[in-house]
Order: C-alpha cells, then sequence, then structure tokens
C-alpha cells in the first residue's frame, strides 16, 4: 500500500481532468442565445485565440532558445542533466500554455451561455458562469498535479531506484533538480503571459472608455464602440489565460520547493525515506479534490440570493475541508514522528500547524481583500465621499487607500511566516505555501467567474437585451470585480510565501549558508532587486498608454470615417482594434519579460549566489508590496465608477 502512494498524485490528476471535461461539457450543452449573440460571442473568441496564437509564435523562439541552454548547462553541472531540457520544454512550457488556454476556451464559451442563461434567472446564471470558472480552476490545478507526480516518477526511478542510491544523496538532488525544469518552463510561459495579457486588456479598457464613453458618452460595451470587443477579449487574455498561466507556475515552484527542502530532512518512513518529499504532492492532489467538493455549496436560490456569499460558501467549504482532520491523519501516517532540517526540529504535528497556518493566511487574504474592494465598505465608501469634489480628490482618495490596504496583508503574511517556521523550520514555511495553494482550484474558479460575468454582461449590453438581463448580469459583474481582486492578492500572497521556500532551497542548492546583507556587494543587490520592480511597473505601464493611444485614435477614425455606426446603420470594424492590442501586447512585452529573465542570470554570473540572494530578496519585498497596491486601488476606483456610471 505504501509503495502505491507515489501513484496516487497523478492518479488525482488524472481525476481532476476527467471531472473538468465533464463540466466543461455541461457547459457546452447550454444554450448559446439567438443568432445575434452568437455573433458577438464568436468575434471575442476569435480575437482572443488570435491572441494566443501569436503570443505562442513568440514564445516558442524562447522556449526553443532556453531548452538549447538548459540542456547544455545539464552536461557542466553534476547534478543536472540535458533531460531538464525536455521537462522545460515539453512539460512545463507546454502545460502552462495549455493551462491558459483551457480557461480561455471555456470562457469564451460561457460568456454568452451566461448572458442566455440570465434571461431566466440569477441562479442558473451564476451556475452556468462559475461551472466555467471552475473548469478553468480544475484544468490548471489538474495539469500541474498530474505532471508534478508524473515526471517525478519517471526521474525518481530513473535516478534513485535503478541506481539503488540514497534518497538523500545525489542522485535524488539530480532527479528535482532535472524536475525543476517543469517549474521553470511554467514560470517563463505564466511572466509573458500575464504580462502581454495585462497590456491588451488595459488598452483595450482605456481606449474603449475614453472614446465610448467619454467623448461619445455612449454606455459601456455599446456595440456601435468599435474597441468593445478588444474591451471583451482583453477580459479573456489578461484575466483568465494570463491568470491561469501565472498561478499554474506558482503551484507548481511552491510543490517543488516544498519537495527540494523535504530531501533535505533525513526522515525513517515507511515510504523509503522519501515521505517529506511525496506529503506537499499528496496535500495539492488532496486538496483538488476538497475544492471540487467545495464547487457544489456555490448556488443562490432566488433573485435575492447574495453572489458573494455563495462563492464565500464555496471558498470557505473548501478552506475548511482541506484543513481537516483528513490532512492530520496524512501527515501522522506519512511522517515520522521526529525530524530535523538545518539544525531545526520538529514534530509531523507541528508540520500539520503549519498546513494549518497556510490555509488560515490564505483565508485572511481573501477577507481583507473583500474588505478593500467590496461596496459598502469603508475603503471604497471614502472613495466615493472624496469623488464628490473632483478629479483631484477622487485620486488622492483612492492612493490613500491602496497604500492603506498593504498593511494588513503584509501583517498576516508576517505572522505567517514567522509561525510557520516556528513550527516546523524552513520546511514549515514551504510546507504552510503549499497548504495555502492546495485550494488553487477554488480560487482560479473564483476569479475565472469574474471575466465570465463580465463579459456576459457586455454580450447582453451590445445585444441590447431586456433592462432585467442586464440586471442580473450587473449583480453578477459587481461581485465577479472583487473576486478578480481577490484572485490577485492570493496570487500576492502565495507568491510570497513561495519566496521564501524557494530561498531556502535556493541556498541549500547554492552552497552557502546565509544572506548577509551587512557584505557592501549584498546590499547592493538589495537596493537593485527593489528598484526593478519599479522599471518593470514602468515599462508595462508606458506599454499600456502607447497602446491605448493607438486604440483611441482607431476607434475615433472609424467614428469619423464610418457613417451610420452611431445610428445603429453601419457595423463597426471590431477586427481592427482587437489587431491594434495583439501586436502591442505581443510587442511590449518583451522588455518588461527580458528584464525579470535577464537580470538574475548576470547578476548570478558576475557576483556569485550571495549577492543574487539580495537581489532576489529586493524584488521580492518591492514586487509584493507593489503588487498589492495598485490591485486593491484599481477594483475599488473600478467599482466605484460603475456605481456612479449607472446612477448618471
Amino acid at each position: 500500500m505504501n509503495d502505491l502512494v507515489i501513484y496516487l498524485v497523478p492518479a488525482l490528476g488524472i481525476l481532476g481532468l476527467i471531472i473538468m471535461a465533464v463540466k466543461s461539457a455541461w457547459v457546452s450543452k447550454q444554450d448559446a442565445g439567438d443568432a445575434k449573440m452568437q455573433e458577438l460571442a464568436g468575434y471575442i473568441a476569435k480575437g482572443a485565440l488570435a491572441f494566443l496564437k501569436a503570443e505562442w509564435k513568440i514564445l516558442s523562439y524562447f522556449v526553443i532558445i532556453a531548452a538549447i541552454l538548459l540542456a547544455w548547462s545539464g552536461t557542466t553541472v553534476e547534478t543536472s542533466s540535458p533531460i531538464i531540457a525536455v521537462s522545460f520544454i515539453i512539460i512545463g512550457a507546454v502545460f502552462s500554455a495549455f493551462a491558459g488556454y483551457i480557461g480561455m476556451n471555456i470562457a469564451t464559451k460561457s460568456n454568452v451561455r451566461t448572458t442566455q442563461a440570465a434571461r431566466t434567472s440569477l441562479a442558473q446564471a451564476l451556475q452556468v458562469s462559475f461551472t466555467g470558472g471552475s473548469v478553468m480552476g480544475i484544468g490548471v490545478a489538474g495539469l500541474a498535479v498530474l505532471g508534478l507526480g508524473s515526471l517525478f516518477i519517471v526521474f525518481y526511478n530513473m535516478y534513485v531506484v535503478s541506481t539503488g542510491a540514497g534518497v538523500n544523496g545525489i542522485e535524488m538532488e539530480k532527479a528535482l533538480e532535472v524536475l525543476a525544469g517543469f517549474s521553470l518552463g511554467a514560470e517563463s510561459i505564466a511572466l509573458f503571459a500575464r504580462v502581454g495579457g495585462g497590456i491588451y486588456t488595459k488598452a483595450a479598457d482605456v481606449g474603449a472608455d475614453l472614446v465610448g464613453k467619454v467623448e461619445a458618452g455612449i454606455p459601456e460595451d455599446d456595440v456601435r464602440n468599435p474597441a468593445t470587443i478588444a474591451d471583451n477579449v482583453g477580459d479573456n487574455v489578461g484575466d483568465v489565460a494570463g491568470m491561469g498561466a501565472d498561478l499554474f507556475g506558482s503551484y507548481v515552484a511552491t510543490i517543488l520547493a516544498t519537495m527540494v527542502l523535504g530531501r533535505e530532512i533525513v526522515s525513517e518512513d515507511n515510504f523509503g525515506g522519501i515521505a517529506p518529499v511525496l506529503l506537499p504532492m499528496v496535500i495539492a492532489g488532496v486538496g483538488l479534490m476538497f475544492s471540487i467538493v467545495g464547487m457544489m455549496f456555490v448556488r443562490v436560490k432566488d433573485e435575492n440570493g447574495s453572489v458573494q456569499g455563495a462563492l464565500n460558501m464555496g471558498n470557505w467549504s473548501s478552506i475548511i475541508l482541506t484543513g481537516n482532520r483528513y490532512h492530520f491523519f496524512v501527515v501522522k501516517w506519512m511522517l515520522p514522528e521526529t525530524m530535523n532540517i538545518r539544525g531545526v526540529e520538529f514534530t509531523n504535528m507541528q508540520v500539520f500547524y503549519a498546513i494549518v497556518l497556510g490555509l488560515v493566511v490564505g483565508a485572511f487574504m481573501s477577507i481583507i481583500t473583500e474588505y478593500y474592494t467590496a461596496m459598502g465598505k469603508r475603503p471604497v465608501n471614502s472613495i466615493i465621499k472624496q469623488s464628490a469634489t473632483g478629479h483631484a480628490t477622487n485620486i488622492i482618495g483612492g492612493l490613500s487607500v491602496g497604500m492603506e490596504s498593504t498593511v494588513l496583508p503584509i501583517l498576516v503574511l508576517a505572522a505567517g511566516i514567522y509561525g510557520s517556521y516556528a513550527f516546523a523550520g524552513l520546511y514549515g514555511v514551504a510546507i504552510a505555501a503549499a497548504g495555502m495553494m492546495a485550494t488553487t482550484a477554488m480560487q482560479l474558479a473564483i476569479d475565472a467567474f469574474g471575466p465570465i460575468a463580465d463579459n456576459a454582461g457586455g454580450i447582453a449590453e451590445m445585444s441590447q437585451l431586456p433592462e432585467e438581463v442586464r440586471h442580473r448580469t450587473d449583480n453578477l459583474d459587481a461581485v465577479g470585480n472583487t473576486t478578480a481582486a481577490t484572485g490577485k492578492g492570493f496570487a500576492i500572497a502565495s507568491a510570497a510565501l513561495t519566496s521564501l521556500a524557494l530561498f531556502a532551497a535556493f541556498v541549500g542548492v547554492a552552497g552557502i549558508d546565509a544572506i548577509d546583507i551587512y557584505k557592501a556587494d549584498v546590499l547592493a543587490g538589495l537596493f537593485v532587486g527593489g528598484m526593478i520592480p519599479f522599471i518593470f511597473s514602468s515599462l508595462a505601464i508606458a506599454a499600456v498608454g502607447r497602446a491605448a493611444m493607438d486604440m483611441v485614435n482607431e476607434v475615433r477614425r472609424q467614428f469619423r470615417e464610418i457613417p451610420g455606426i452611431m445610428e445603429y446603420k453601419a457595423k463597426p470594424e471590431y477586427e481592427k482594434c482587437v489587431e491594434i492590442s495583439t501586436k502591442a501586447s505581443i510587442r511590449e512585452m518583451i522588455a518588461p519579460g527580458a528584464i525579470a529573465l535577464i537580470v538574475p542570470v548576470i547578476v548570478g554570473f558576475d557576483f556569485g549566489p550571495e549577492v543574487l540572494g539580495g537581489l532576489l530578496a529586493g524584488v521580492t519585498v518591492s514586487g509584493v508590496l507593489m503588487g498589492m497596491f495598485p490591485n486593491i486601488t484599481q477594483v475599488a476606483h473600478g467599482i466605484m465608477l460603475k456605481n456612479h456610471l449607472k446612477k448618471a
């Protein structure tokens, strides 16, 4: 029985993918509405797929070059192998891209079906939109669990079992090093997918709003606005495909970092000494199943039901189920009574406490993000109040709330890091991150629900459906804005916890004892690292500005040169706007992505691992704060603005 546990992980991944396929088939069978609705949804789906194809074409060059370099490096490092290139390109990069495609494909099917369902009831609309989101969540987590579990079986048998080497020796290190190619491939694709998708969606959004709502005075998502299709496409490529690839990378990196640290533990267990290595994968697989169970609790009974309450019920159910006594028995069964890592002794019960603490951190991050972005709460109300006196006070109020919103999340993260380390040392921090990421399927389902609901509202507006339909989609969309922020907050928090686990793994692999900021070169690296998120953000924001200017000029041109648009007598050239956002995002994602990839390589080779550690520490602290601040500000402003436009 104990020997079969290693096969349990990929089996759970396959089971998750089967459930995903069933849910996807159910969504596809739902009514897609009339011909006009299907035509508009077709434009969105076609534009989203065109973006992915263009992005994949560019990324394929990078992936091939990186794989060649990794294969070469595998011949020069004793603990690596040229097979790392296979792990990188075939599994890591392909699975990450496929994870994004799964989410985008189902989202572009779910949006119009949600609109049609909204003609019947709010409950039906929520069921369709959330089921669409759950396909993405289950697909991403299922692929990660299947990929990690399968590759570990292959490399463990190849390097450890076949040679008869011990689990704490160099052969096990080589197996995990080659497996790290999977994580590197996933994270590389996620970087460009997130940046490219973000540039696309914001450029289209700004261009559509400035000319459509501000200059032409037509409603948001009006069919006469040439940029409205590009705006809806952007929701899919940025908040669905981009987020899917992003959390796929974080999910894999978290589990792998915990496995690397688990290798350092001398474990007298019934699994050949690999229980600390297997545990994070088992947690991920079981967490996937509990997330699927939690999804069953997301429902409303009538028109007055709370959509946010339904989503919270599903989220809390998955968290409670994942942190229940089942994991207590799993930990007690797999791990020995006492263990040691880098001089810190701990028990299997303390490992269980660290897992629960990770789930608590994730729960608090959701609560805090919802508080700062939900209508009726003090933060959003304060921005609304300051908007009454003009744009200047609105901006000041938003900046203030955004800066304030970093305090509680950072304190929660700091407490989580300190507490999990106190429980089980660096392995405790890593396993806490794995515990938090165990509910990734549910978190992604909730996050993907937002853009689906937003698209559904856009299709309802463009199709000129009855007011009651738009009222239902607006209800979903309002909650979707908050869930989008919650999803980003979860991604940021998971990245913060994962980073310390990766730091610990990095220190062990690099052969250094610590990262001493008292040294001048390390401190210099720390400052340079703190600067990188700022220049990265600057390049991304500037790219959005340039692309938005192109979009604005194109929309103005169409309003000016195509007679009959405003009278519904002529159809706008939607594809021109989609093409502008696609080309701009693909072109502009290169520079920010290159900085993130090239700078660590240069610093590591020229200045050594300790200076590189200082650089990465600076990037992490600065990046987490930079991520939290605009996330809350943007969503709070968006909710406030939409609320006022509807009243007007």
